[in-house]
């Protein structure tokens, strides 16, 4: 390694948590944010030896990744209840759709040690991120670099590349399209009730155990549930409960595994279903099924965000690619 290449990595390593959570807000990935943050770093590598000091790295870097998600910005990403219309009938079968950018969590163990990461983990729960989705992405950058960054009026014009004004209407456009839009968030898990936990814990183990009943005793009576790709969304506890026993392949106790784990800062848990092993060696083994995100309002848990085919959220997530 060169003086250049010490120097770059000391500058610009401790920064790599809060750039992946600033380029997931902007995206909307989980799996895009990992190589957005990539092509940021490469970026920063091929000009360090430009680097004048005229800004802090931490500001330098920001411009950066902020401008490689504008050049990548896509289509919004949003989940099931955005897409508006009535709830879904959960007796009808369910179909994914390939032709809509789903939003994605971020595990939080993508961010690294609690301790290091703080900045990372403000403004990226699933509420606030998709309602920045709505936003064009120039209004999205700007309402992040100075909403939730706090980032100066400069400091945000220099990021978009642009002057101070059109920086400042863009960040009063985006104010005014979300409104209070991006405040409603459930509860995170570190602030959970005793009462809450207890409700995350018997949600696992009622899934296991395969006790839909008990499933729906635990949900609030008004609980909504939408699981991207399925287009499709489910409103109150009844209804959920009879999409589970009508939609879910799991069939009796033990079909499913939970593991509890975080997203979005937000409480959640990794589903896994059984299968027949794959490898020859005989028994069951449990395989990445759903990643349930779920929303506590009130001490009630009021939401849950059941993203399927999640193999490389559990990657980063940090859990296992099977359960034997």
């Amino acid at each position: 390694m060169t003086v250049v290449d010490a120097g770059f990595d000391s500058a610009t390593a401790p920064l790599r948590a809060e750039l992946l959570a600033h380029c997931y807000r902007m995206s909307g990935s989980a799996s895009d944010a990992e190589d957005l943050v990539q092509e940021t770093y490469l970026r920063a590598w091929k000009a360090f030896h430009r680097f004048e000091g005229r800004s802090s790295v931490r500001t330098w870097m920001y411009s950066i990744a902020t401008n490689v998600c504008l050049t990548a910005a896509t289509a919004r990403r949003v989940l099931p209840v955005g897409l508006g219309g009535e709830p879904s009938n959960p007796l009808e079968p369910v179909v994914p759709s390939t032709e809509v950018l789903w939003l994605q969590p971020l595990p939080d163990r993508a961010l690294g040690d609690p301790g290091e990461a703080a900045v990372a983990r403000e403004g990226i729960g699933l509420a606030m991120v998709a309602a920045l989705q709505v936003l064009p992405a120039k209004q999205r950058a700007a309402l992040i670099l100075r909403d939730v960054l706090e980032f100066s009026a400069a400091e945000t014009a220099a990021a978009l590349e642009t002057s101070v004004a059109s920086a400042n209407s863009a960040l009063q456009r985006a104010r005014a399209s979300i409104g209070d839009g991006a405040a409603q968030e459930g509860r995170r898990a570190a602030e959970l009730s005793d009462h809450e936990k207890q409700v995350w814990d018997e949600f696992c183990a009622a899934f296991e155990r395969h006790d839909i009943d008990g499933v729906v005793r635990i949900l609030a009576a008004d609980a909504t549930w939408e699981m991207p790709p399925i287009p499709g969304w489910y409103r109150g506890a009844e209804a959920i409960g009879e999409l589970s026993r009508t939609q879910c392949p799991a069939q009796v106790a033990g079909d499913l595994r939970m593991v509890p784990t975080v997203c979005n800062g937000l409480p959640a848990a990794a589903m896994y279903l059984r299968s027949p092993a794959a490898d020859g060696a005989g028994g069951d083994v449990w395989l990445p099924f759903q990643l349930d995100v779920l929303t506590f309002t009130d001490g009630e848990l009021t939401h849950v965000s059941a993203f399927l085919d999640p193999a490389d959220l559990f990657a980063l997530a940090g859990l296992p690619a099977e359960l034997r």
